[in-house]
Parts: structure tokens; sequence; C-alpha cells
């Protein structure tokens, strides 16, 4: 790549980030129709039952997180940790483009079936970019594709730069800071009226790991804040994960039918888009009933809920398991005298801090540092010391939610009672 060849030739009106500015080879990806199919993949599946404004999509978030991916490259050049070429700086901002280009209908709500392929959406993005005229572009271009892909996946692919990886994908990386601002913009929670810039422009390089700048901790707190917030609010909203179970609940009944998971390849997934799949849904056999029900905006109801949040391992790998769900499911669908089918239970969960992504790094660990007054030498800073707000949000939230629909929520509120009483659900696993 000679970026003395990359000539900056138009700029797209962004709502959250202001004029972005696009090159030759940017304007090429975008033009692809792999990465235009992210205008028909909603950023906020489900999210609209409940913020009319939540229709953005993948595509002007995936804009946003090259912006900011390239800012942020741009910024810790002034480290002196780091040394990054004009070439390191577009293989980030290509990166955080591209990041998304995996991405099934309905977003995350189509994890739930590729987990079943033992998938990803990043896995998905990998292969995408690797297998379709992405490929060629970036190639002809002189951009080493196993880079960007690597940059995406978390990889560390280019030698002594592992701090590159973390700024797609860390504990404080550019996707959740064009997500949590964009989304909160979109559906008017306002949670995420954090200033980014602030913790961008300030953060540096220690000992190989990007890290914060202590200076900018009441920033950076904030962001924690607004991400646990965000999450409890617009994420995890009981509305919004309802229209998801049905639409997950949907795609199971007619995976078969439609062949949903029978892509092979980058052409066959093309196919697949939030407009495309509703309507194959909506006209299935196996899955019209409960699209019906959706379309309707008859949604399940919330007949049981808790919300808690835990550092115990144990419990959270056990919560995780679909056996467990499946026994509990049962148990209170024959206290209620109802089909399992008729059952829902959602655990949604956040880690409050959110991880890593290092393998240098424990979980829940978030690199900082302070300059010497006199020396401007670093120094690192145990954030776990400095900041109750990070020690107090620690851990994995959890919201344990019983639905079903409107006519059977009572019966199913008594049986999931009987089955969980009063007590807190981390004092009932039992094997």
């Amino acid at each position: 790549m000679n970026p003395s060849k990359i000539k900056k030739i138009q700029f797209i009106k962004d709502p959250i980030h202001g004029y972005i500015f696009i090159d030759d080879l940017v304007r090429e990806l975008i033009d692809t129709r792999y990465f235009q199919r992210l205008r028909r993949i909603k950023q906020l599946s489900g999210s609209e039952y409940v913020y009319p404004g939540a229709n953005h999509t993948r595509f002007e978030h995936s804009l946003g997180v090259s912006y900011l991916g390239e800012k942020m490259a741009r910024s810790i050049t002034n480290d002196e940790n780091v040394t990054l070429s004009e070439k390191d700086i577009n293989y980030v901002k290509i990166a955080g483009l591209l990041h998304d280009i995996g991405h099934g209908p309905f977003s995350h709500t189509f994890e739930a079936l590729l987990s079943k392929a033992d998938k990803h959406h990043e896995d998905l993005s990998r292969w995408i970019i690797q297998k379709s005229e992405i490929a060629d572009i970036l190639k002809t271009n002189g951009v080493n594709v196993d880079i960007v892909t690597g940059l995406i996946n978390g990889n560390k692919t280019i030698k002594g730069k592992g701090y590159l990886n973390q700024i797609i994908s860390g504990a404080c990386d550019v996707d959740k800071m064009d997500f949590i601002v964009r989304d909160s913009y979109h559906t008017g929670a306002e949670y995420g009226q954090v200033d980014i810039m602030r913790i961008l422009y300030t953060m540096g390089v220690f000992e190989g790991n990007l890290a914060v700048n202590y200076s900018a901790l009441p920033a950076f707190e904030a962001f924690l804040i607004a991400r646990v917030e965000s999450f409890r609010t617009i994420y995890f909203h009981k509305v919004s994960r309802a229209s998801q179970l049905m639409i997950v609940r949907a795609m199971e009944l007619a995976e078969k039918e439609l062949g949903l998971l029978d892509f092979k390849t980058p052409e066959d997934y093309l196919k697949l888009d939030d407009f495309t799949v509703w309507t194959k849904l909506l006209e299935s056999k196996s899955s019209k009933k409960i699209m019906k029900k959706l379309a309707d905006r008859k949604l399940l109801k919330v007949a049981f809920e808790r919300e808690f949040m835990t550092r115990d391992e144990f419990l959270q790998s056990t919560l995780i398991k679909e056996d467990y769900r499946q026994r509990l499911i049962e148990e209170i669908a024959n206290k209620a005298k109802l089909k399992a089918e008729d059952i829902f239970i959602d655990i949604p969960t956040l880690p409050s801090v959110p991880y890593s992504h290092s393998i240098d790094l424990p979980a829940y660990e978030v690199p900082m540092f302070r300059r010497d007054g006199v020396s401007q030498e670093k120094k690192e800073v145990k954030i776990r010391n400095v900041s109750r707000i990070f020690e107090s949000l620690m851990g994995m939230l959890y919201i344990f939610r019983v639905y079903s629909f409107e006519e059977n929520r009572e019966q199913v509120r008594k049986a999931a009672i009987e089955v969980f009483g009063e007590k807190s659900i981390g004092t009932q696993i039992s094997f």
C-alpha cells in the first residue's frame, strides 16, 4: 500500500462524528455489494419496538469505527513508545471499516443460529473478506488481507504492535466507543453522552498494551457507567429481548425449511439480510405463526425477573449452559401445565467492566498509566485503587427473565415463583 497514492476524494456527513473523509480505497470497499448489504442489517434489531428511532444500521456504525480507529491510531503516534507508519494507520482504518461485514440478519440475534455451527460473525467477516472481491481490492492496493482479518479477530498480526489489535477489539476500543454513543443518539436514551474523544486522544501504550491515561479517568468512568446503563436500558430492555427471542425461535423453527445455515459462498450469504429473512420467516409454514405475532406487536411478556451481579465464575459458567436453561423451562412448564415451547428463558449477560481481550492481561483488567510530573516517564496505575466506580462494577451483570405470551403470563409467573421462590437465583443452582 502506497499512502502517497491515496487521495481524499469525498466526505460523508455522519450525525455522530461530523464529516468523515474517505479515500479512493475506502470508497471502493464501501461500494462493494458486501458492504452495501450492511445498509439492510439493523444495528439494534428488536430495539425499534421500544425506541422508534432505533433504525440505524451496521453501515453507519462501520464508518464510525473506521473513523475512530484512524483517529486513535494517529493519536498514539505521539506516544514515545509507538512508531506507526501511514501503512499501519491505514490497516487500522480498513479493519474498522470491515469489522462487522460478516454480521447476519438481525445483527447479534443471528448469532444464536450461528452458534449451532460453532461460528461467530467475526469468523464470517474474515471468510467474506478472504473469499470475495474485497480480497482482490485489498491486494490490488497493496494491503495484506491477513493483517486486516487479524486485526478484526484480535490476533497479533503486526510484530511488536499488538496494541493495534486492541484499538478494534479491546477493553476500551473504538467499536464500543462508537456504538455506545451512536445507539444512545438514535434511541434517545442519552446515556452515551460521554467525552470519548478525551479518552481517545489521551490514550497511550504501556508495557505493550493500549492504556488509558489517568488524566482521562473521569471520562473513562463515565464511559463504563454509560456502557452498563446502555445495556440495561437499550440492549437488555425486556421488550427488545422479547422481540429478539421471538425472531430466534422463528429462525430455529424455519432453519431447515429455509436453509438459513446452508450458505456455501459469500454470494449465498449476501442474500441474507433483515428484509429477505423477515419476509421468508413470515411466509414459512414453520415460523409464520410466531412471526405474525411479532409483526402485530403481540410480544412475549415477562412473567418473572431477577437482576444480579456476580464474580462467581462457577455460577457464570452454569448459567450459560443450554441444558441448565432447558431443565428450568421443563420444570416451569410442568408446574404451569403448559408445553415447554410456551416458556422462554432469557439470561442476557454483560461483563460490566469490559474484558481486556488481550492474552497478556487478566480478565477485567484495564491498563492505566500516569506521567511523572518531572520526568514525564509513564508509571503504572492500578485502576482498582483509584476508581471506586471501576471496583464496584467488576463482575458479570445478569438479568434472569422468564417469558411467555400474554394468555399464559399469570400461570407462568406463579410457576416460576414456585420454582425459584423469593431467593437469589445464584443460591438455587443444583445438580
